[in-house]
């Protein structure tokens, strides 16, 4: 089966947050898998992902507000409010039941969604994520994003590219990392620093108990930003959830080690599927 081809759109919602987005059409009785991309990134971080699992399902790869060609409204943002955007988005393309995914701060963002909209979530993979940042986040998060405000968000590059990729991968894939790189300095300052006060408010641990959907969690072996203890805990907290941890690999797992990501994503719809033919 071959998948549509994508296309690039954007919605209003009824909040009056206008959401760009990549959207393939898939078969309209499969829920439709929600990708929610890392801070400072946009929809194509998941190019290496999407089209190997929209051939089956209905993908739908957001600009998260503040991110990309979506809306960069005043802050204070919520992790609640990114979360809530992409369910909305979701249904207004016709889609009620889904499958959330996200990486990093999307992941956080997959992780609300599935905790406000339970009823709506067929499953949820987190990836390269946590529920919370730890006792310092707010100071943390508060600190990135002055030394962007003061510096500008080239000044990041070097600590980012680090956490981003391993070095073994820097070397062999310059393009990638050259197009990541360029992404992350063209965001938005207000959209950057309302993001990371949002990362650094969030705190789901409360409800990790209360999710009852298939739920996978991966991390890169050498993830320093979310390191594999924040996933074993996520694995720990949420009834039946899965664990797997991608060896040599950093932070963004999905675009150093898609074929990993893709596996567990396509493995999550399976159980998603077997889940909805019993409802």
């Amino acid at each position: 089966m071959t998948s549509i081809a994508p296309r690039r759109d954007e919605l209003t919602l009824p909040t009056g947050i206008r959401l760009h987005y990549q959207y393939h059409p898939g078969p309209q009785d499969a829920p439709c898998l929600v990708l929610l991309h890392s801070l400072g990134m946009d929809h194509s971080f998941w190019r290496l992902v999407a089209p190997a699992l929209a051939a089956k399902q209905p993908v739908l790869c957001i600009d998260l507000r503040g991110h990309g060609k979506s809306d960069k409204p005043a802050g204070p943002y919520t992790v609640k409010e990114m979360a809530d955007d992409a369910a909305q988005l979701a249904q207004a393309l016709g889609h009620g039941r889904l499958v959330a995914a996200g990486a990093s701060l999307g992941g956080c963002a997959a992780l609300q969604l599935a905790i406000g909209h339970p009823e709506r979530t067929a499953a949820l993979g987190l990836i390269d994520t946590t529920a919370w940042y730890g006792d310092t986040a707010r100071a943390d998060w508060s600190s990135r994003a002055e030394k962007a405000r003061a510096e500008g968000l080239a000044s990041l590059v070097p600590f980012q590219q680090t956490r981003w990729f391993s070095d073994e991968f820097r070397q062999r894939h310059p393009d990638i990392v050259a197009e990541c790189v360029d992404t992350f300095v063209r965001n938005d300052m207000q959209g950057y620093e309302a993001t990371c006060l949002a990362l650094g408010a969030f705190d789901a641990r409360p409800a990790l108990s209360s999710l009852r959907m298939p739920v996978s969690v991966i991390v890169g072996e050498q993830d320093y930003a979310t390191p594999v203890a924040m996933a074993t805990q996520l694995q720990q907290a949420i009834p039946g959830a899965s664990l797997k941890v991608i060896a040599g690999a950093r932070h963004l797992t999905p675009l150093e080690a898609p074929g990993d990501v893709i596996a567990m994503l396509e493995g999550l719809l399976q159980r998603a599927h077997a889940t909805e033919t019993q409802r």
